[in-house]
């Protein structure tokens, strides 16, 4: 007769030292308290001005969108060299990722990365290759946080930055 995992699972088995150990279920994740969760906020958000802690802060508090700019841009600021990000103090929408900012394909998915754990959001790689503009990036995550489906655009990024 077959043992299958469920009841291999169910039963005592030796340790090393000889004692019996028995398997149990393990347990959903440990629930988060508010202390570790900004303290891993803070962590994530290192290395972007301290705005954008407040912005993501006052965001997961209100979840008024008025505060997605500011996580953007911070965001943003974060991977652009330090060389290109005087760009970033007067920020004007038609600024393009690529080509303005030096944004390439790793640090766009660095990015989506840190925006999807800062903001609670999902972001599918496909919907990525719409964004070429700060303006693109804006609307998309407005659009994402309240659940709207992403703007059409007919411009997409070059080949080579098609994230797949």
């Amino acid at each position: 007769m077959e043992k299958t995992r469920e009841s291999v699972n169910h039963h005592p088995t030796p340790t090393a030292h000889g004692a019996l150990e028995t398997e149990h279920p393990r347990p959903g994740p440990s629930p988060v308290t508010p202390a570790e969760d900004d303290q891993s906020l803070r962590d994530a958000l290192k290395r972007c001005p301290a705005s954008t802690y407040e912005a993501v802060c006052q965001f997961r508090k209100t979840a008024n969108p008025e505060h997605l700019p500011a996580i953007v841009l911070g965001v943003i600021e974060r991977y652009v060299e330090p060389a290109l990000r005087p760009k970033l103090r007067k920020p004007v929408d038609d600024l393009r990722l690529v080509e303005d900012l030096g944004i390439d394909s790793l640090t766009m998915m660095e990015i989506v990365i840190l925006a999807e754990e800062v903001l609670r959001i999902a972001i599918n790689n496909e919907e990525l290759c719409r964004l070429r503009t700060l303006g693109d990036v804006k609307q998309f995550i407005e659009c994402k946080v309240r659940g709207l489906p992403p703007p059409v655009s007919a411009r997409s990024l070059p080949g080579d930055l098609v994230l797949e």
